[in-house]
């Protein structure tokens, strides 16, 4: 079975954090812990890729540079390369692990109206 994304990213917030890296928000997040208890636990910083945060209606700011590098998960339609190990075939297409950029909150800022809508004009092409 393969890691998910959301599974690496975790992993490399907690190391990033032991490393003084990332830091804790402040806030804290409810949850239940494995033995079915209600818990709270401390935010870490969110990191993203430039394009999870143009999602969510941010931009990076100019001149910032990537606070981590690692792989995640890509899915492609296109034919895959016969000697990819990292290759998970699906249906249709497939994953493969490809080096991504990760940046955190205070390297981003919100996107105006009109870079919104230039974002959404562009996505809608698709």
């Amino acid at each position: 079975m393969a890691i998910t994304n959301a599974e690496i990213v975790t992993m490399e917030q907690l190391r990033l954090l032991e490393e003084g890296v990332l830091h804790y928000t402040g806030r804290k997040l409810k949850g239940i812990n494995l033995a079915g208890e209600e818990c709270e636990i401390d935010e870490i910083q969110p990191l993203n890729t430039v394009a999870a945060w143009n999602k969510l209606g941010y931009k990076i700011i100019k001149g910032e540079h990537p606070i981590a590098r690692f792989s995640i998960w890509k899915y492609s339609n296109r034919k895959p390369k016969e000697d990819d190990e990292e290759v998970q075939k699906s249906g249709r297409g497939y994953c493969y692990m490809k080096m991504s950029n990760f940046f955190t909150d205070t390297q981003v800022v919100k996107m105006t109206e009109e870079e919104l809508a230039k974002r959404d004009k562009r996505w809608n092409k698709k």
